[in-house]
């Protein structure tokens, strides 16, 4: 075998073993009782008699609090990525169609909102929330999850919209479309891909958020998954049952493997034809 390709061998290989090697961890504490867990029980499989199998899974979900959570997690992040994905696509084609003064400064902005750091708007939205009557509640956590994902979701499909051919809209209205009709099926359909990207982006970043799901919500209500894992404490609180949590940690991971695997070629489509100029 060549020398490269057995380099790219390795390389890939190391490459999954330092990927994949928390994702297995966390599996097989899963699968583990508290007791073995608290032994020190090495390797990644139970040793005999230290395996809980699937109860793990199924004190999770019969836990009144993480089905709770989970339902806070699916409509709040459903919601915040149907409405960034809808607004940002309006506010790309115009910036892409559309020239006026400041279209860069508009651009660079959105970039710069979208890297904010999270931590520092905790506090004034815990006193405007609180004030305003929107504290632990759903409206108080997709607010904060589009000021993030809407300018990330603009700054990517702005960059899919340039890539249209523009005659084809102009073919549309040539032939009796309206403006919003050939924005509609001709302009939407070819950036696709883009959409898409942009939808998957937003609610990753909506479903791992951490941040504003425990500083934001004091109940059940409204409180998110990863939130609502901190929360795992146990009959005895000095010592948590690492075994439940690995358990609701890999339940949690469940609608997002699902969406990759369901969506993968629009996604690798999305990333790359966003990254080539055609």
């Amino acid at each position: 075998m060549d020398k490269n390709k057995i380099g790219l061998t390795v390389g890939v290989g190391l490459i999954l073993v330092w990927c994949l090697l928390p994702v297995v961890w966390i599996i097989s504490l899963s699968f583990k009782s508290q007791d073995a867990i608290t032994a020190g029980s090495p390797g990644f499989l139970p040793q005999s008699g230290g395996g809980a199998g699937w109860s793990n899974y199924t004190a999770v979900l019969q836990d009144e609090q993480f089905r709770r959570a989970i339902f806070n997690s699916i409509g709040i992040c459903l919601i915040a990525t149907t409405l960034s994905v809808i607004l940002a696509t309006l506010a790309a084609y115009a910036i892409a169609r559309l020239e006026f003064k400041g279209k860069k400064f508009v651009l660079t902005t959105a970039l710069a909102i979208a890297m904010f750091p999270v931590v520092s708007l905790v506090s004034p939205l815990f006193d405007m929330w609180r004030t305003l009557g929107i504290y632990d509640t759903w409206i108080g956590l997709i607010i904060p999850y589009m000021s993030f994902t809407l300018p990330l979701a603009i700054w990517t499909l702005s960059a899919f919209f340039r890539e249209i051919p523009w005659e084809m809209e102009q073919a549309a209205q040539v032939d009796g479309a309206t403006s919003w009709q050939a924005f509609r099926k001709v302009i939407v359909p070819l950036a696709a891909p883009g959409v898409f990207t942009a939808a998957i982006l937003t609610f990753f970043f909506a479903w791992n958020d951490f941040v504003f799901g425990i500083s934001l919500t004091s109940t059940e209500s409204a409180r998110p998954i990863p939130a609502a894992l901190s929360f795992f404490v146990g009959a005895d609180p000095f010592n948590r049952p690492a075994s439940l949590l690995a358990a609701g940690a890999v339940v949690s991971t469940i609608p997002i493997i699902i969406i990759v695997l369901v969506f993968q070629r629009k996604i690798v489509a999305g990333l790359t034809s966003g990254a080539v100029k055609g």
